[in-house]
């Protein structure tokens, strides 16, 4: 079945996604150097991610990929981790999720988050078979909304090509 939800909105725009989560960093999971795992932050992200995917497309939606994700600042024990995720672009049972990923660093009472990551994941909405479904399409509101969604169309262009690329060179492998 690919159709929407009952009573599912044929076009949403990406405000209706958007989701934060927060959460303290703690010594279990850190390196010995004090600093918080990267596979931490990515599944702190994916959550988050997640959580957009579902909302949009009013029910459930798993990862399928996660497109590219850029660690810019070191997380530390003690810090809080806020994510904040948005639906950028919707295909017909496929979106593209993107995650800002800010921590507030313990050691700093003014309370200033620093931008530490950034990640976009693309989510499949599924059906209580497990088969995708179709979302409502994006609509976007701002011109940072359009500005995402060109940006993850190149993204998705560039996902699809090296794909088609990889496949071409695995037929004439001997």
């Amino acid at each position: 079945m690919t159709a929407l939800l009952p009573d599912q909105p044929a076009s949403r725009p990406p405000t209706y996604s958007r989701v934060s989560l927060a959460e303290m960093m703690h010594g279990t999971s850190a390196n010995l150097l004090g600093n918080v795992h990267g596979g931490e932050i990515m599944k702190l992200a994916d959550s988050t991610a997640g959580a957009a995917a579902q909302r949009h497309s009013g029910g459930p939606a798993v990862t399928a990929a996660l497109d590219e994700m850029a660690f810019l600042e070191p997380v530390h024990v003690g810090d809080i981790v806020r994510t904040t995720a948005q639906v950028n672009w919707a295909g017909r049972s496929s979106m593209e999720v993107g995650v800002r990923i800010e921590a507030e660093p313990w050691t700093d009472a003014s309370g200033h988050p620093v931008h530490v990551a950034s990640a976009y994941f693309v989510f499949v909405a599924i059906d209580e078979s497990g088969h995708s479904r179709t979302v409502p399409a994006l609509v976007p509101e701002t011109p940072d909304d359009e500005r995402r969604l060109r940006e993850a169309e190149i993204r998705r262009a560039h996902r699809l090509a090296g794909k088609e690329e990889i496949a071409r060179g695995r037929t004439t492998d001997v």
